[in-house]
């Protein structure tokens, strides 16, 4: 639920709720909701555009993005981003 108050553990409680909707599990929504928070959340994702195709398709291969191999190099980055 948006808005709960989670105490002070939970620096983003809107992103906890949200990765906590997409099916993450506390402690993984809660590192990433306080590491987002602190600024100190270095995602692959915001290099994605400076990476190879091969490249992208490995890690869409590894998180297990379906229709990947059909993917274009910018589909692939909008895929891994909103994954």
């Amino acid at each position: 639920m948006p808005g709960k108050n989670h105490g002070p553990q939970i620096k983003d409680g809107e992103l906890y709720e949200k990765l906590r909707d997409d099916g993450a599990s506390k402690e993984k929504a809660a590192r990433i909701a306080n590491a987002k928070a602190g600024h100190s959340l270095d995602h692959r994702s915001t290099h994605l555009d400076d990476r190879s195709k091969a490249d992208l398709y490995d890690e869409a291969k590894e998180i297990g993005i379906e229709g990947r191999s059909k993917m274009t190099k910018d589909e692939l980055v909008e895929a891994i981003r909103g994954h």
